[in-house]
């Protein structure tokens, strides 16, 4: 039986996890068989919506609880349909409640990855747990993840560049979105890439049996094989019907202006934006305000990445090439040819 944390002292990152007192609900409840940590913008969406879709495999629809990473805002989530992240342990455990008594249980929380206190606090209430990890050359995934970040409006420096210069002032407190002030972490982006500092925080604490680490570029060029090869870790059907995924794709934030004035609307923010939102309701039936909303959102709001700026990556990539050694020699692949650094200047 899988304690259950005491969420006051998982706040604070500091105190073990404490046993049980929620009765015969919490006893009967499933802890998670495996969980995918990360890291974001790396194929771990399209991972959950495939091994979800597999019959011996139960993952909520909810993505993202990242309940066990302490060191972060619990509240920090953007709303869900079915309310906002869980609180309580017993919130968290009801997530998995619809699975059968034959299927592995999931979940996927990206945050997982670079929080300081996942890794210990999923290892003391899941022991038997597997670690699912994707990896990314880092100087794409920095370019990827900044443009997620401005897609959900956390990030408001237009370009990665101006975002890498504030890391600076934002490590002291300041050039912070309102958004994140009390979680200035996520906008650090050159910590995401410690990748071998990541790892070990888990080889640390579960047999590396139990730990799986992807590279995204196997995962792009062979989806399927992939996918198989995390059921083989699994120790499910692995020629079951694989349905191949490309989630969650990068997309360019056209006009932060324009996405204010549909959220407005959306949500009724201001009482112009109310009773514009009252004057849509009394013409247009649900389905067709949600097919507009989406149309200005593809059309107006969202495009397609522009080109990368090359001078920016090439400075990147000489600059995390020593972490790109050092992972290559830890994981025993030679990423350097891998990610192209062999032929840097």
């Amino acid at each position: 039986m899988s304690p259950e944390p005491d969420r006051a002292a998982v706040r604070q990152g500091g105190a073990d996890l404490a046993p049980s007192s929620g009765g015969e609900h919490l006893r009967d409840s499933r802890v998670p068989d495996f969980f995918i940590v990360g890291q974001p913008k790396s194929g771990t969406t399209a991972l959950y919506e495939m091994l979800r879709a597999h019959p011996q495999i139960f993952m909520p629809d909810f993505k993202e609880p990242r309940f066990y990473a302490s060191d972060l805002p619990s509240r920090f989530q953007a709303p869900r349909a079915s309310g906002l992240a869980p609180e309580t342990y017993e919130d968290y455990l009801t997530l998995f409640e619809p699975a059968s008594a034959g299927q592995l249980v999931g979940e996927a929380s990206t945050a997982y990855i670079w929080s300081h206190t996942a890794a210990g606090r999923i290892a003391q209430a899941r022991p038997e747990a597997k670690i699912i990890v994707i990896l990314r050359e880092p100087a794409s995934f920095l370019r990827s993840l900044h443009l997620q970040l401005l897609q959900i409006r956390i990030e408001h420096a237009k370009t990665l560049r101006k975002a890498l210069s504030l890391e600076p002032a934002r490590r002291a407190g300041r050039e912070l979105p309102r958004e994140i002030e009390r979680w200035p972490q996520v906008l650090l982006y050159t910590d995401r890439v410690a990748y071998v500092e990541q790892l070990r925080r888990y080889h640390e604490v579960f047999p590396a049996e139990q730990i799986l680490v992807l590279i995204y570029d196997d995962f792009r060029s062979d989806n399927e094989g992939t996918v198989r090869r995390v059921l083989r870790f699994l120790e499910v059907d692995e020629d079951a019907p694989v349905r191949v995924s490309e989630a969650n794709p990068t997309v360019r934030m056209r006009s932060l202006r324009v996405d204010g004035m549909v959220r407005s609307v959306t949500v009724g923010a201001n009482p112009l934006a109310r009773a514009g939102r009252r004057a849509l309701k009394t013409v247009l039936p649900d389905t067709a305000r949600e097919r507009l909303r989406h149309l200005i959102w593809r059309r107006l709001v969202f495009g397609r990445p522009r080109p990368a700026d090359e001078e920016l990556m090439q400075e990147l990539r000489g600059r995390f090439a020593p972490e790109v050694r050092e992972l290559g020699e830890y994981l025993g692949r030679d990423l350097v040819k891998l990610w192209g650094y062999d032929e840097l200047g």
